[in-house]
């Protein structure tokens, strides 16, 4: 179960923030999974119309323990804003939520979206879109991406819930 937060609220105790370690993501993206609340450590990948590097991350472990508790992470997909190709679908979907995933966020699209919208994880993406990726066996992970003009790092905290998604440099709760 996510803690409980308010975007809103990280956003008034941190709207002094000058050092850049407090950013808001554009809300140009859309719900699609199950939670629409979810928070967690970030890994990322960056990939073009091609989900390969995607499907190995979320069939890997999507937790990491801190001290008897584990923490969903959040993958964050610099998909490069393709509105194309689905980089997430719902076997993929279904395989983050198994794997204990707290969410995965595309800067590009999904399909499946009623699949989706089933599974047990928040999933943000810019829209939806049936034809499927090609697979090329290209992309990179754990590396800094650009999601909408924001800079978002591996190792940050995202907190997502219905007003928009903030990144801080760590945890906020």
């Amino acid at each position: 179960m996510p803690k409980l937060f308010a975007t809103c609220d990280l956003c008034d105790e941190n709207k002094n923030d000058l050092s850049g370690n407090f950013r808001v993501l554009p809300p140009v993206f859309r719900d699609f999974g199950g939670l629409r609340r979810f928070c967690g450590p970030v890994v990322t990948v960056k990939c073009f119309e091609d989900n390969t590097i995607v499907k190995a991350a979320v069939d890997s472990q999507g937790w990491i323990e801190h001290g008897q508790e584990r923490i969903g992470q959040v993958l964050v997909v610099d998909g490069g804003a393709s509105l194309r190709r689905a980089l997430l679908g719902g076997n993929l979907g279904a395989a983050a939520a198994r794997n204990g995933w707290a969410g995965v966020v595309i800067d590009g699209c999904v399909r499946d979206s009623a699949e989706l919208a089933t599974q047990s994880v928040g999933i943000r993406a810019l829209a939806a879109m049936p034809w499927p990726t090609e697979k090329r066996n290209q992309g990179q992970s754990a590396v800094s991406v650009q999601i909408q003009g924001v800079w978002v790092h591996p190792g940050e905290w995202l907190y997502a819930d219905e007003d928009g998604m903030v990144v801080a440099s760590g945890p906020l709760l």
